[in-house]
């Protein structure tokens, strides 16, 4: 089931503040990278911004050349094979289950040719494996929780650095949850700045 999530700033920095979630790989033994899965600019205080949290995933391939193919949709417990095919070339495929019900397998079952592996929510991407050679299978197993702080220059779309990991360190869990907000405090100018907070709050269990 979908989350329906909404910021609400009620920080004392105005719309200055650039809030950056992303999610994490919890599997520590796939090297995947964590994406900037949204970047939220100029969102003043008192002021809002709606979003929602898909229960699936979308898959595409991406190769040296900076091609992509189409986008497959996918959920855990499955797992997606790169073949390739008389006609069309590579072509991304379900072929089966996968590990574990909480995971998402992705294998590369061409004869050459290594590629990223690019895992999407809601159209924007959350997490990349990035060269998987043929043979190889990448996982992801994403928990229900968002990663969420306040960082600057951070591209939505884009690698977060593990400096900028560190500084965004407010899990929010998602855990039976239908819909709330995520309501941010703290901030402002000057020696009577307190600290980023965010808390989860009108929430609407599932």
């Amino acid at each position: 089931m979908d989350i329906k999530l909404r910021f609400v700033n009620k920080s004392s920095d105005g719309n200055k503040s650039e809030v950056v979630v992303y999610q994490k790989n919890v599997l520590t033994t796939m090297a995947s990278l964590a994406v900037a899965w949204k970047v939220i600019r100029y969102c003043g205080r008192d002021c809002t911004h709606p979003f929602v949290y898909p229960d699936g995933y979308e898959v595409s391939i991406t190769d040296e050349y900076g091609n992509f193919t189409p986008r497959l949709p996918a959920k855990n417990g499955q797992m997606l094979s790169l073949v390739s095919t008389p006609i069309g070339g590579r072509r991304l495929l379900y072929t089966g289950p996968a590990s574990a019900s909480t995971e998402l397998d992705v294998l590369n079952a061409m004869n050459q040719g290594s590629v990223d592996i690019c895992i999407f929510r809601d159209g924007r991407m959350v997490g990349a494996k990035t060269s998987v050679v043929p043979g190889q299978k990448a996982v992801f197993q994403y928990q229900p929780a968002l990663w969420i702080g306040v960082a600057s220059e951070v591209v939505q779309g884009q690698p977060i650095s593990s400096a900028v990991m560190s500084d965004i360190n407010t899990e929010i869990s998602l855990l039976g949850i239908a819909s709330a907000d995520i309501v941010m405090t703290g901030g402002g100018p000057g020696e009577g700045s307190t600290a980023y907070q965010f808390n989860l709050e009108n929430i609407v269990q599932a």
